[in-house]
C-alpha cells in the first residue's frame, strides 16, 4: 500500500510521533528546532550588542543585528540541510543573518567568534529555558507529594524488601521519600542552571580575533556577553573543557531516576492483584476495554531507563581532543536535547501523576494480614526474647510460622495457645499498626524541608 503523501510543511520534521513522554510538554517547545534557531540568533545578536557596549561596534550595528535576528525570517528546514556542508547549523545561519542585516552592518555579524561559540552559547540558553520549566514542574510535584505524605502520615501498609513483605511502614513515609528525591533533583538542577556559562573563545580559545578587532580587555567582552544573555561568565573558554555539559548530564539523569523511583513504585502498587494505588486517569487499551493503564508512570519509567545512556554519551564527550574536537562536540547535541526533552516530559507527567494519585488505604490495611501476622515477627523476636530466652523465642516463632501457613491460622491465634506466654499482652504485639517504628516522626521531619 502506498503511504499518504507527506505534508510539505512538516515533511522530515520531528513532531514527536514516537515520543509520547515529551510530546506536547513545555520542554518540547523549548527544545525544538525553532527554539534552537531562536537561541542561535539570540547568541549572535547578543555578541554584537556586547561589542557595541564596549565601543567595538556601532550601536546601529547592534540594533540592526538584533532587529534582523527574528527566527520567523529564517527557514529552519533549509538551514538543517545546509548544515551538512560545514557540520553545524551556525555556518549557514551566519550567512543568512549577514544578508538579512544588510551591507552596511553585515560585517559585524559573528565578528571574532567561531561556530562553537554560538552553538555552545545557544545550547546553554536552550538548557536554561528548559530547566526553568522543569524546576517549576518539580516544585508542583513536590507540593502534591507533601500533601499525600501529610494526609497519609499514619496510613499503615506493608513494607516490601526483595519483593516480599518485610515489616509494616506507612504510605506517608513512602510519599515523603518520593518527595525527598524530587526535591533533591530540583536542588541539583537549580545549582547547575545557575552555573551555565556563555561560550566565547574564538578560533582556538584564545580570543585573539577580538583583540585584533580592537578589544583591549577581552575578558570585559566575555563579561558583557554573559550579561546580555543572563548566563554566567566562564573562567576560560570551554571548547574542550566540557564541564557545563557534564553537569547537565548528571543533574538530568538524576532527575529522571528520581522521578522514575516514584513511577516504578506506583506501577508495582497499582497492579490488579495489589491495587493499593491507582493513577487518577489511566490510559485505555486498543484491545481490552476494561483496562485503565498507568500511562503516566509508564512514560516516566521509560524516561528513567533511557536517561543514563544519554548521560553516558555526554560524559564520554569529556575526552575532547585539542582546542576543537572532531566528533566529541558534535556527539553532544542530540543526546543533550533528548535528555532535556525526556526530563521535561517526565516532570510534566509527574505533576499529573502525583496530583491525581488515588490511595486505597483499605487495601493497604488488608494486605498487612496476608502473611497471617508474620509481618511483625521481627518485633515478636525482640519482645519475647526476655520472656522465653533468645533461643526458645526463635525456635517457637519458627515453628509457629510454619504452622500458620500449614493450618491457615494467624500467628497471634497460635501464640495465644502457648502456655508459656500466659499473661503476655499479645493483641498489641501482633497488631501491624503498632509496629511502624519512627515512620510518623520521620515523615514529619521530611516535610519540614522546603
Amino acid at each position: 500500500m502506498t503511504p499518504p503523501a507527506a505534508d510539505p510543511a512538516s515533511a522530515g520534521l520531528d513532531v514527536g510521533l514516537l515520543g509520547p513522554g515529551w510530546v506536547g510538554s513545555p520542554a518540547a517547545s523549548a527544545t525544538g528546532d525553532f527554539a534552537y534557531l531562536a537561541a542561535l540568533l539570540d547568541a549572535e545578536a547578543a555578541l554584537t550588542r556586547a561589542q557595541a557596549a564596549l565601543g567595538l561596534a556601532p550601536d546601529q550595528a547592534a540594533e540592526a543585528v538584533t532587529r534582523a535576528a527574528d527566527p520567523a525570517r529564517f527557514d529552519v528546514g533549509a538551514l538543517a540541510q545546509r548544515a551538512r556542508g560545514g557540520g553545524n547549523p551556525v555556518i549557514p545561519l551566519v550567512a543568512d543573518l549577514t544578508k538579512a542585516v544588510g551591507e552596511e552592518y553585515g560585517p559585524y555579524v559573528h565578528r571574532g567568534a567561531t561556530s562553537q561559540d554560538i552553538m555552545d552559547t545557544a545550547t546553554m540558553l536552550v538548557a536554561v529555558r528548559t530547566l526553568d520549566l522543569v524546576l517549576a514542574d518539580l516544585d508542583r510535584a513536590g507540593e502534591a507529594l507533601a500533601r499525600l505524605a501529610a494526609e497519609h502520615r499514619d496510613t499503615v501498609m506493608p513494607g516490601r524488601t526483595l519483593t516480599q513483605h518485610a515489616v509494616p511502614t506507612t504510605f506517608g513515609l513512602k510519599a515523603a521519600g518520593w518527595r525527598s528525591l524530587v526535591l533533591d533533583a530540583r536542588d541539583r538542577i537549580a545549582r547547575v542552571r545557575g552555573s551555565l556559562p556563555v561560550q566565547l573563545g574564538g578560533a582556538a580559545g584564545t580570543l585573539a580575533a577580538f583583540s585584533a578587532y580592537g578589544a583591549e580587555d577581552v575578558t570585559a567582552l566575555v563579561a558583557a556577553y554573559a550579561r546580555e544573555l543572563g548566563l554566567c561568565e566562564p573562567l576560560l573558554p570551554w571548547h574542550t573543557l566540557r564541564t557545563p555539559v557534564a553537569d547537565l548530564a548528571g543533574c538530568l539523569a538524576f532527575a529522571a531516576g528520581a522521578l522514575g523511583k516514584v513511577a516504578v513504585d506506583v506501577l508495582v502498587l497499582s497492579r490488579t492483584e495489589t491495587a493499593e494505588l491507582a493513577e487518577g486517569s489511566g490510559g485505555g487499551s486498543s484491545a481490552m476495554p476494561h483496562k485503565a493503564n498507568p500511562v503516566r508512570s509508564t512514560l516516566i519509567a521509560a524516561a528513567a531507563r533511557r536517561a543514563p545512556q544519554l548521560a553516558a554519551t555526554l560524559y564520554a564527550s569529556l575526552a575532547a581532543e585539542d582546542e576543537r574536537p572532531p566528533g566529541a562536540w558534535h556527539t553532544e547535541w542530540e543526546p543533550l536535547r533528548e535528555l532535556l526533552r525526556l526530563v521535561g516530559g517526565a516532570a510534566r507527567d509527574a505533576v499529573e501523576l502525583t496530583g491525581g494519585l488515588r490511595v486505597n488505604a483499605d487495601a493497604m490495611r488488608a494486605h498487612l494480614h496476608l502473611t497471617h501476622g508474620l509481618i511483625v515477627s521481627e518485633r515478636l523476636s525482640a519482645e519475647l526474647a526476655p520472656v522465653l530466652g533468645r533461643a526458645r523465642a526463635k525456635e517457637l516463632l519458627t515453628e509457629l510460622a510454619r504452622r500458620s501457613y500449614a493450618e491457615d491460622r494467624s500467628l497471634g491465634e497460635l501464640l495465644a495457645e502457648q502456655p508459656e506466654l500466659k499473661g503476655v499482652e499479645l493483641d498489641e504485639l501482633t497488631d501491624p499498626a503498632h509496629y511502624t517504628g519512627a515512620a510518623a516522626p520521620l515523615t514529619d521531619r521530611a516535610l519540614e524541608r522546603r
